[in-house]
């Protein structure tokens, strides 16, 4: 006679129960990774036996079961009871009306057990298996019919039998299949997922601008699905490409892998602040089942739904093309959506360059056409998507450059949208100009962070007087001023848009500014100037060329394109993580966002910009020129900008004064301490976010700062009280 493990090496196909035999018995026990079963208490299970027989029953107080006088031959254990519970977030998934969730009691339970090990890693060991005849590692997906909305599989060190599986043939097809007398351990994988920390608060805050320049910086990559043509005639997809947004947040994340690739090339590791929260609070691709969800059948040919269809815009090779790219994606509190900015050389380029200013219809003022072309498109994409899953969520919308333009007509136009009511915050990266000051002024109470990084010259296209197509440019004057410091080399003066009002910047600026502290000391601040001498700075010297005082642009696109302060990952990420690090060691330390050394240095700078600005308007009094009306406007630009340039003083002196709180730093997270508590160890555990690194850090105490420091009477970036009497 042979024994079951030898019968189980035969062929399958000669494998036969010619002379079943009845008697046989079974136990098992769903455990967490600590090994214990009160997670799995109470849930009904079903058994199917070899010869097709159905027993069922519940699991006791340990999560335990037993199946008594069952046919010889394997058993396959299934648990598929349909969520009947309270909790309103599960019922909605259950019945929300596109794409219902087949949430089982099992689901609910194990996205309520957490990891043994903070990194999601898979145990090695379980205290459960010294009671276990046979010990298995499992996922929720092992026992029920639909997966598709399930994480996908990952690897483990006690694999189920898939031979088993097959031994029992049509009956083993559903379920994890289990010998007969033995009592199996079956340690099931916690339904946990990694989501980026995000604040929904409308206040400004640096785990955003970090948080949210990463995500810009991933719609620049395809969507990573496989296959993407339709009609999708294969019951799953997949999304195997690194870096792509389908394999963040349809693979990696799900998997609870720490991921940080956004860009191909990317070699230093920047990694989001990532949460520990239930699978089914994850930010959320689609599932695709053709048995389950009819829009995902193939019949339909190109009209059939997939994860790309419903989360990506992708229209390059479209005829209407506007070679615009975008992701969306939600959870039950937000809604992500990120656009990417110039990527294709030519197609951007040329729609950077299309400046006509046409009507904004959904409001009020004119718009950049290329840009509103394209932020119709994403429109599109976004109304369909809230159509199937918006209830009520905050709108966190981001882009950099080109996307960044678009992203602000794109939340104007949900602003205005009643249908929808949402709350909106937008951050944008280098963003050029997208409107007129009529737009400007209407969508005052949309709230936008625009960050510059030092001399990026993106922000400062197009020019304040463009609006027309590309090479039929208006007059316009530049004055270059040479020989200042830190960069600060260009203000532009041509507001002289005779057939319309001109191109204005809308939202609150926040400009990335490295410091130069002398000798080898450099240091870096964010903070908001108010004056265009900033805000254009040496931008402008790569963005235009003056000839008797018209612009000349032919080589504008390829000159933003070498502009190094525009890359994301070369410029914007390094910038946005070393202001998050600034402010958290301010935060430590109860500190104010800037040291005196650094407000001393820049106050020095920005007078003698003053002085020059000052110097230009005395030159131009005394010399008109030619240019009638265009020369007049300058002047008085020229006078604006010298009381910005004193508003922006003043705005430096505040950020000496005042300490940074906890939610400037981290927004709505800052009122979860244990959030804080339980993600930042993750975060600061990679060397990278540990690094020494000058810019993200408050300058140390030079000789200089030693002579402030006797001046002012305290330590340099420590609080302290103004004493006006002192200076007057």
């Amino acid at each position: 006679m042979t024994t079951l493990d030898e019968e189980l090496k035969h062929p399958l196909n000669s494998r036969m129960f010619t002379c079943p035999v009845q008697g046989k018995w079974t136990s098992f026990q769903l455990v967490d990774e600590f090994g214990e079963g009160q997670p799995y208490a109470g849930l009904s299970y079903k058994v199917i036996d070899t010869e097709g027989y159905t027993y069922t029953g519940k699991l006791d107080g340990t999560g335990t079961g037993k199946v008594d006088n069952h046919f010889a031959g394997p058993i396959a254990l299934i648990i598929e009871e349909q969520y009947q519970g309270s909790n309103e977030f599960y019922a909605y998934l259950k019945q929300r009306p596109n794409y219902p969730l087949p949430i089982t009691e099992l689901q609910v339970r194990a996205e309520q057990t957490r990891y043994a090990h903070k990194d999601g890693s898979r145990t090695q060991s379980n205290p459960a298996q010294a009671c276990a005849d046979s010990f298995f590692q499992v996922e929720v997906r092992h026992f029920v019919e639909h997966v598709a909305h399930l994480p996908p599989e990952v690897d483990c060190h006690y694999p189920l039998r898939p031979g088993w599986a097959k031994l029992m043939r049509e009956h083993g097809e559903r379920g994890v299949c289990l010998l007969p007398n033995k009592h199996n351990v079956l340690e099931v994988r916690p339904l946990r997922a990694l989501r980026p920390m995000l604040s929904t608060d409308s206040q400004f805050c640096a785990l955003n601008l970090y948080q949210l320049a990463i995500m810009a910086t991933l719609s620049y990559n395809p969507f990573g699905q496989e296959p993407d043509k339709t009609p999708i005639k294969e019951k799953t997809v997949r999304f195997p490409q690194k870096p792509s947004m389908g394999n963040w947040f349809g693979d990696a994340l799900a998997k609870f892998d720490e991921i940080w690739k956004v860009d191909p090339g990317q070699a230093r590791a920047y990694y989001p602040l990532y949460e520990d929260v239930p699978y089914s609070k994850r930010l959320e691709i689609a599932p695709f089942d053709p048995d389950l969800y009819p829009s995902n059948s193939p019949d339909l040919e190109e009209e059939q739904e997939h994860p790309a269809k419903i989360h990506f815009l992708d229209d390059r090779n479209q005829i209407d093309n506007t070679d615009t790219q975008a992701f969306i994606t939600h959870n039950d509190e937000l809604v992500l959506i990120a656009v990417r900015g110039t990527n294709e050389k030519l197609a951007d380029g040329l729609r950077d360059a299309d400046a006509l200013q046409v009507p904004f219809v959904e409001g009020v003022g004119k718009v950049h056409r290329g840009f509103y072309e394209a932020a119709q498109k994403v429109y599109d994409l976004t109304a369909n998507y809230l159509d199937k899953f918006y209830t009520g969520q905050k709108l966190i919308i981001c882009g950099h450059s080109l996307g960044g333009a678009i992203t602000l007509l794109l939340s104007e136009m949900l602003r205005r949208q009643k249908k929808y009511r949402a709350e909106i915050v937008l951050y944008t990266y280098g963003s050029p100009r997208a409107a007129d000051a009529s737009f400007v002024k209407g969508a005052a109470d949309l709230m936008h962070y625009r960050m510059v990084n030092h001399n990026d010259p993106v922000p400062s296209v197009p020019g304040t007087w463009m609006n027309t197509k590309a090479s039929v440019y208006g007059t316009g004057a530049a004055l270059t001023f040479v020989n200042v410091p830190l960069g600060l080399s260009v203000f532009v003066a041509g507001i002289t848009n005779l057939s319309g009002e001109p191109y204005e910047h809308h939202g609150t600026l926040y400009h990335f500014f490295p410091i130069d502290l002398g000798g080898k000391e450099k240091s870096a601040i964010l903070w908001e100037p108010g004056c265009d001498t900033i805000t254009q700075h040496a931008a402008c010297t790569l963005a235009i060329q003056q000839n008797k005082g018209l612009p000349e642009r032919p080589g504008l696109i390829s000159q933003i394109l070498d502009g190094g302060n525009h890359s994301m990952v070369g410029g914007y990420i390094p910038g946005c993580w070393a202001t998050l690090r600034r402010w958290q060691e301010a935060l430590e330390l109860k500190s104010s966002r800037v040291t005196d050394g650094e407000v001393e240095r820049v106050k020095g700078d920005l007078t003698k910009i003053t002085d020059q600005l000052r110097l230009k308007r005395r030159m131009l009094n005394g010399n008109p020129g030619p240019y009638g009306r265009a020369h007049e406007l300058v002047i008085e630009a020229l006078n604006r900008e010298v009381d910005k340039v004193q508003m922006t003083l003043d705005r430096l002196e505040t950020l000496r004064r005042v300490t940074i709180d906890e939610k400037y730093v981290y927004g709505s997270v800052a009122t979860q301490p244990d959030l804080l508590t339980e993600s930042l160890p993750r975060w600061n555990a990679h060397p990278e976010n540990r690094v020494a690194e000058q810019l993200a850090m408050a300058p140390t105490a030079n000789t200089d700062d030693g002579l402030l420091a006797s001046i002012y009477g305290h330590t340099i970036g420590a609080p302290h009280t103004l004493d006006i009497d002192s200076i007057i």
